[in-house]
């Protein structure tokens, strides 16, 4: 999910996969007003076994077997949004991330929307400084508010693949052309792509790689496959040739053939300028 208010296709679809069971919501430094109205919403839109919201503070929270077991018991997990920064500050090398990729492994429903859906893929913008807004990533892809992790959650349909939110309301092309960059230039990947979600949009995507796009926006498939042609420090980006699949609500995608129902273009970004070719004429 990509953030906003209005996701509740999206819920429906993942409590469905829940099967009654244990609905279980990770946030960080959220009070006990605001969960508790969130699992009253959560319990109005399915019937669950249990809806429950655990809030971290800290990493230490993250040793407590208590809120191991719990993770481990879940049927589904959903990662609320926030600041990311919170999540792998907390989470990362600790026994949470471990349950975390027990879940995934163990095929159990994930869920995240905003910060929860950026730490989701393989690559993601960590925010560990402060976010940072397209112009300035673009003149400059390697300055210190580029910050990016790896290998945080393991879900195999997202590997070498990078996730944005708030995409076309925030204005966030620009710089998730920039972190494609960067995970090319350093060697991180011999390809990347990426799924932008858009807010009050969502991708519900089934074990086999089928997904649908629902909400109320289109979501983008981004590719590329060879390194940038200038991507450094204190300069602009010049980056050519990635390609674009842009998917309205109520179309299919297939993320193990990276194809679907979505119209098709090329982007390129010339010092730090972003050009659109193809049968499209605007960025989004």
């Amino acid at each position: 999910m990509g953030g906003g208010a209005h996701q509740e296709p999206a819920f429906r679809w993942l409590c469905q996969r829940t099967n009654g069971g244990d609905f279980l919501v990770l946030s960080a430094r959220d009070d006990d007003t605001y969960l508790q109205q969130k699992d009253d919403e959560m319990h109005a839109i399915c019937p669950l076994n249990s809806v429950a919201t655990l809030s971290f503070n800290s990493r230490d929270d993250s040793a407590d077997p208590k809120i191991v077991q719990i993770i481990d018991h879940a049927e589904t997990i959903y990662l609320n949004g926030g600041d990311q920064s919170d999540y792998v500050r907390f989470w990362q090398d600790t026994p949470v991330q471990n349950a975390l990729n027990r879940h995934i492994a163990a095929g159990k429903p994930l869920g995240g929307t905003s910060a929860g859906l950026a730490i989701m893929s393989q690559f993601s913008f960590s925010s560990m400084i402060d976010t940072i807004h397209s112009p300035e990533a673009l003149a400059n892809p390697y300055g210190n508010k580029v910050t990016l992790t790896r290998d945080f959650l393991r879900i195999p349909l997202l590997d070498d693949t990078i996730t944005e939110t708030h995409f076309v309301k925030r204005d966030r092309l620009g710089r998730l052309l920039v972190f494609m960059a960067r995970i090319l230039q350093d060697n991180w990947a011999k390809q990347i792509c990426a799924i932008a979600v858009d807010e009050n949009a969502a991708l519900l995507v089934e074990p086999d790689g089928s997904s649908l796009a629902v909400g109320e926006g289109p979501i983008y498939f981004l590719s590329a496959d060879r390194t940038p042609e200038e991507c450094v420090y204190a300069r602009p980006l010049t980056f050519t040739d990635i390609a674009v699949q842009r998917l309205q609500p109520g179309k299919t995608f297939q993320l193990t053939k990276w194809s679907g129902e979505g119209a098709a273009y090329t982007l390129s970004v010339m010092k730090g300028s972003i050009q659109v070719s193809g049968n499209h004429n605007k960025l989004y």
